[in-house]
């Protein structure tokens, strides 16, 4: 069972946190995406050998307060949604994964209190997700707390363990797990 806490504060200043975004450093080239007011819904298109792939990336409130799910995958034109067991292998995933975890930068930049939780649709996947936390771990760590589920809990995330799922929240969120 999942059980945690998140404290109630004000809300940051969204184009601050976007300021912040920009002048930061990015380790990986990343696409330029398209959203909405809300900021829970993004759309970017993937370029490679296999040509142009329109990727989505979306945020769903789950039954925990503040706790959202980022949904990632391929966009399906016949269920109209994510597919997240598709296979592009268009040479980008560095690319791909930097602009995904841009969108978290956004839409924490505009939900502070959000805890993200994310996890693969598949072991291999949870496992290229964990890869990329831990490739990218000193970047993540200056604004954000990662812990990973192991055994059914939670616990700071460690380099090196394998886990099933993530969270993530920014580190002035005072997350109790």
């Amino acid at each position: 069972m999942l059980a945690f806490r998140v404290k109630k504060r004000k809300r940051d200043n969204v184009s601050e946190d976007l300021l912040l975004l920009k002048k930061k450093r990015m380790k990986f080239p990343k696409y330029i995406y398209s959203t909405e007011d809300q900021l829970l819904y993004y759309e970017f298109t993937s370029e490679g050998p296999k040509g142009k792939i329109k990727k989505i990336v979306e945020y769903t409130p789950t039954s925990f307060e503040n706790v959202y799910n980022l949904a990632f995958g391929d966009y399906d034109e016949e269920i109209d949604g994510i597919n997240d067991t598709s296979v592009t292998n268009n040479g980008d995933s560095q690319k791909v994964l930097a602009t995904v975890a841009s969108t978290v930068y956004a839409f924490t930049g505009r939900y502070p209190n959000a805890v993200v939780l994310a996890t693969g649709s598949t072991n291999v996947r949870t496992r290229l997700y964990r890869m990329g936390i831990t490739n990218n771990l000193t970047e993540i760590a200056t604004d954000f707390r990662v812990f990973g589920l192991k055994d059914d809990a939670w616990e700071e995330f460690l380099v090196g363990e394998d886990y099933e799922a993530f969270l993530i929240t920014r580190k002035k969120n005072k997350l109790k797990i």
